[in-house]
């Protein structure tokens, strides 16, 4: 008996007294099988990059062309980019890759409205948030953070407790895009999770970087690499 199979069978129960049982092994069929089949996608790829922002498309025009931009020169660079596969900053990030053929990865989410993300030349869609966050997380060693909302702001501090409890053990680079933005955050880390409450530790501050334009992240990068391999990229 196969998956589906199995399945159909288990949710043939669905209207007899062993439904909730049924419902709920159906379900962590699939969990299990997203989880399955995502970490068999992201073993594909090399060294990649994480891009994280807001889908929407009221954020200054700045925002999505320094996306572009950046993601075009870390694409030039070997880098593979991925991206949450919807529109907004994660359309730019694509659309770069794209741009000097590069390769465009999309960890997609099942939502009620289309998402229309035509740069994409690698995709996976899932249905459940923690699933498709988790192979966002496993594909890449450096992740940029663009504005955003609630889903970024989600993404940023999962990461950070993750790196603060060392529950991912690989190096890895938080980069913030654009002071402006980030700043507020980051004093209020500082001045009253820190400093006041006492409420994280200051080392816990120290987890990632704010950076301010293109070239400046580039660099930044670049010199993560280095430190990395332990050599000078042929950049």
């Amino acid at each position: 008996m196969n998956q589906n199979q199995f399945i159909r069978r288990i949710a043939q129960q669905r209207g007899s007294k062993k439904a909730t049982i049924a419902e709920s092994v159906t379900e962590s069929i699939h969990i299990f099988w997203e989880f399955l089949t995502g970490f068999r996608f992201a073993s594909k790829f090399g060294k990649a990059v994480s891009f994280f922002g807001s889908s929407r498309e009221m954020l200054p025009e700045k925002y999505y062309n320094d996306c572009e931009e950046l993601a075009a020169r870390l694409s030039k660079r070997g880098l593979v980019v991925a991206t949450g596969g919807g529109e907004g900053i994660m359309e730019a990030a694509n659309r770069g890759t794209t741009r000097v053929n590069g390769e465009s990865v999309g960890i997609n989410i099942l939502l009620d409205q289309e998402q229309k993300n035509r740069f994409l030349k690698h995709t996976k869609t899932f249905k459940y948030f923690f699933s498709r966050r988790a192979i966002l997380f496993r594909i890449s060693d450096i992740f940029i953070f663009f504005p955003g909302g609630y889903g970024t702001l989600d993404e940023l501090f999962e990461m950070l407790t993750l790196v603060q409890t060392k529950k991912i053990k690989k190096p890895t680079a938080i980069v913030l895009y654009d002071k402006e933005f980030w700043g507020p955050l980051v004093s209020f880390l500082e001045k009253n999770l820190t400093e006041r409450y006492k409420t994280i530790d200051k080392e816990d501050t120290l987890h990632f970087s704010i950076i301010n334009s293109v070239d400046e992240a580039e660099r930044h990068i670049e010199e993560i690499i280095e430190r990395e391999e332990g050599r000078v990229m042929p950049f």
